[in-house]
């Protein structure tokens, strides 16, 4: 907070997005996908620096956010920043802010360079989330640690009189990670929670779901995700969409499906839920003086960033929070945003936000306002679908919706744009995003 508060006191620099990659968010579906996370960046990022004027050495620093890197990848950013040719001479690192991971590498490129640190960034997440690791509970690990140290037959004869099957029972980290240590619910639960606080029913969730994937099937169809960077494997096969697109989905077949984290009761299905995706974006920003010197297209400015704190039982209403405080800073109303991001972590979650930012209860309650924040046109948000229909990749989304807002801000003509989303263990992220009118 206090951060927050000398960015508002200080006179900080413009900061350029200049251009930027994605690659398909590719659907999790039972076992390893043929990306590491570091091979998801480089996928993005190869394209991305190769029609750039400059040398990837050019880079001042190379900062990725993620989640759950590989036992291989290691500072993840370093590894992505070598693989790309920036060379050893520009430093690179990882941050790590649950689902903002990617937003949070942009807010702190963004103030590196504001702030004259740096004039030259390559930022954004990547992730893997069908290669989370597969653990071993504490009592293995004590017995393999005992196992390490017999030296003689007949020590390892009693360290093997002391396995037990309930020993061998693998530890999924991906739902571990996916629970709120402190709270112990689920990110699932959470969403239930605002479901039942804001009367949200099945009918709305389905129905939010049915039109993110309704959207993104229109984006497809008309060529609208033109950040997308085609990805090849080693065995010849190519990937240029996100493939968890449901074209045929249904509210029939929707509301067919049983609820996952509150059973029988619950309303939140893996239908109306984010689905477990690999994916990675990429974004190149730059100070003025950047720009004039290569002589860059300009695709929109990063104006600001806010994070809130909100109870973990209620994540998802992080973005109410973090976009109240950003529009109170820069003392904008909500009507003066021309399009929003929010990303899709759960129907009933994007739900809960908009119905708390038109509640005069919670805004006087919670954000201390006299009036409530006010509402969203439902065709200014999430244009072309969103975690629902593409995919969620914990480390990528907050990158994602940053560099997919500014394209849509490019392709309607339009000023100004905010990308939020909520973060488990109870925060939220939001940035706001300027462009100069074609």
């Amino acid at each position: 907070m206090a951060e927050q508060k000398s960015r508002a006191k200080a006179k900080l620099r413009p900061v350029y997005v200049v251009d930027g990659s994605r690659t398909p968010f590719l659907k999790a579906k039972g076992q390893p996908g043929p990306f590491s996370a570091a091979d998801l960046a480089v996928g993005a990022g190869r394209p991305l620096l190769a029609r750039q004027p400059f040398g990837p050495d050019a880079f001042d620093e190379v900062i990725l956010g993620c989640v759950m890197p590989g036992p291989d990848e290691a500072n993840i950013a370093r590894v992505v920043a070598l693989r790309l040719g920036c060379g050893k001479k520009v430093p690179a690192w990882t941050v790590q802010r649950n689902c903002a991971s990617g937003m949070q590498a942009l807010d702190c490129a963004w103030y590196h360079i504001a702030t004259g640190r740096s004039e030259l960034v390559l930022a954004g997440g990547t992730e893997a989330m069908s290669r989370a690791p597969v653990l071993w509970d504490l009592d293995m690990v004590a017995w393999l640690g005992q196992w390490n140290a017999a030296k003689t037959l007949g020590q390892r004869l009693k360290a093997l009189g002391r396995l037990r099957p309930g020993h061998l029972k693998p530890v999924i980290g991906l739902l571990r990670g996916l629970t709120d240590p402190v709270v112990g619910l689920s990110m699932g639960q959470t969403a239930e929670n605002l479901a039942w606080r804001f009367g949200i029913d099945r009918q709305a969730m389905d129905e939010f779901a049915l039109r993110s994937h309704q959207r993104l099937a229109r984006a497809q169809d008309e060529g609208w995700l033109e950040e997308i960077e085609t990805l090849y494997d080693g065995a010849g096969h190519f990937y240029d969409r996100d493939d968890g697109l449901r074209r045929d989905t249904t509210l029939e077949k929707l509301g067919r499906l049983k609820p996952v984290f509150d059973r029988p009761f619950g309303q939140v299905t893996a239908g109306n839920s984010a689905q477990v995706t690999d994916g990675a974006a990429l974004l190149i920003l730059a100070s003025e003086e950047a720009v004039t010197r290569h002589d860059l297209s300009v695709l929109g400015c990063i104006e600001d960033c806010q994070w809130a704190g909100v109870d973990p039982a209620e994540m998802g209403l992080g973005p109410v929070h973090a976009v109240a405080q950003l529009l109170k800073r820069q003392r904008l109303a909500m009507d003066r945003v021309d399009y929003w991001e929010i990303n899709e972590a759960f129907a009933a979650q994007v739900l809960a936000v908009l119905a708390a930012w038109a509640d005069k209860d919670y805004c006087r309650e919670e954000l201390g306002r006299r009036t409530p924040l006010g509402e969203i046109d439902p065709e200014r948000l999430n244009v072309d679908g969103g975690g629902i229909s593409l995919g969620h990749p914990v480390g990528a989304s907050g990158a994602r919706i940053v560099l997919h807002l500014l394209h849509v801000l490019r392709r309607n003509q339009a000023r100004r744009g905010i990308a939020t989303l909520c973060i488990g263990g109870g925060q939220g992220g939001a940035m706001l995003v300027t462009r100069d009118k074609d």
